[in-house]
């Protein structure tokens, strides 16, 4: 036992090793704490400028619009330049952009409407980060560490998103919303240093003539070749990672249930549990935060797990479960009478989710092709943007005549998708 935890930790340790994954990891951390700043700053600050909720939403959805729009161009301008180069670029623009709003709200000339510009080029900036901060793992670790480098970056995202907002109330709290801009462009400035140190490590020929970044070359030919160039326009390469994304089944089934999981996740976790822990449970605030911290909690422990759990595992078949387990534990909330109930529930759907994320993360770096790689990431993110507010929508009307519904049909949705999984016989056989 004491051999196999000490195996285990030696595993998740050795991405630590290296000094440009360090970089990389301490950049990612710091550019997540700072959109935790920045959610905070703009809501404390435009409720404070106008004192309507109106305004507020209006500034957030122009932070939310153009990162849904621009993603795919960001993941196409990832594959084209380097996601180091990207995310260098992100992390200062984005510096700048809170700087100049904390700058003009000390002066007094800060006004909506350029919180609601500042908020739009945030947004628009962002877009073109996250697909890069997704596919740049493959040019700093060996194929063979995919899987705990997934797992320490996860861990490094989870408690940044904790500690952002919390850190950001804090600062708004002492001093002023102005200075959590502040705080946040710093944050996002050591993020571009941090990536500007990274070293990609170099990236071994594909059979085709093309560099892969993936290191695993025999994993990399089970997917499908690398799209042929069929014009160098922003638009012709979308389309060509469009094409990619769903020419292979396998591709299509992780695109198909990250959309499934989402839409089971956005609006049963956020409408399904407030409705949940005030009506059905009658324990009001303090249980929405005991089911939030479980599921959190519960996705960090799984992420660990998975990230310290040797070999290749059937990726198809765990997917298959995560669906399952999910399916399960919404079901259990669908009937569950007691807060201690629900919060167990919620610990192992978490567990599930953090645990088959690692590997079926590992599973995009390593077979999909480095030239490509960003743009299938941006599609999924993009298909995520779409389906979680049509979930929220679902969800609220659902949750009217009370949660046991919502969560029942959730987990007919999960179980059809478990089972249409399984039906696949190459979506089994990934690993």
């Amino acid at each position: 036992m004491a051999s196999t935890l000490a195996d285990a930790g030696a595993r998740l340790r050795a991405p630590a090793r290296l000094p440009s994954f360090r970089l990389l990891w301490l950049g990612q951390s710091l550019s997540l704490l700072g959109d935790g700043f920045s959610y905070i700053a703009f809501s404390w600050i435009t409720l404070g400028l106008t004192g309507s909720t109106l305004a507020l939403g209006s500034v957030l959805a122009f932070q939310a619009v153009p990162r849904a729009l621009l993603t795919l161009v960001g993941g196409s301008l990832s594959d084209k330049w380097s996601p180091r180069t990207l995310m260098v670029l992100s992390g200062w623009a984005r510096a700048a952009l809170m700087a100049g709003v904390g700058a003009a709200g000390l002066t007094g000339t800060l006004t909506l409407w350029m919180l609601c510009c500042a908020a739009a080029a945030f947004g628009a900036v962002d877009a073109f980060f996250q697909p890069a901060r997704a596919s740049i793992l493959p040019s700093v670790v060996d194929a063979e560490l995919l899987a705990p480098a997934n797992a320490l970056l996860a861990v490094g995202t989870k408690v940044a998103a904790v500690l952002g907002p919390a850190v950001g109330g804090t600062v708004v709290a002492f001093s002023d919303a102005s200075v959590a801009f502040l705080v946040d462009g710093v944050c996002f400035a050591l993020c571009a240093l941090c990536v500007a140190g990274v070293r990609p490590r170099p990236r071994p020929e594909r059979e085709d003539g093309a560099e892969g970044a993936a290191a695993d070359v025999k994993d990399a030919k089970a997917g499908p070749a690398a799209p042929e160039a069929a014009g160098d326009t922003l638009g012709a390469r979308i389309r060509a990672g469009l094409r990619y994304a769903f020419a292979d089944p396998r591709i299509r089934t992780i695109l198909v249930v990250d959309a499934a999981v989402t839409f089971c996740q956005a609006g049963p976790f956020t409408v399904g549990f407030a409705t949940l822990a005030k009506v059905d449970l009658e324990g009001g605030s303090a249980t929405l935060g005991l089911l939030n911290a479980a599921l959190a909690g519960g996705a960090m422990l799984g992420t660990l797990a998975g990230g310290a759990v040797g070999g290749r595992p059937r990726v198809g078949l765990l997917i298959a479960a995560l669906a399952g387990w999910l399916a399960l534990g919404t079901g259990l909330l669908a009937v569950v009478d007691s807060a201690p109930g629900a919060v167990a529930a919620v610990l192992a759907m978490g567990f599930g989710m953090g645990f088959q994320g690692v590997f079926g993360m590992s599973w995009i770096q390593r077979n999909i092709h480095g030239s490509v790689l960003s743009r299938v990431i941006a599609v999924d993110m993009v298909i995520g943007y779409a389906a979680a507010p049509l979930s929220l929508v679902a969800c609220g009307a659902l949750a009217a005549s009370g949660t046991s519904p919502m969560f029942a049909l959730t987990a007919v949705v999960l179980v059809v998708t478990a089972a249409g999984i399984l039906a696949s016989k190459p979506v089994r056989a990934m690993r």
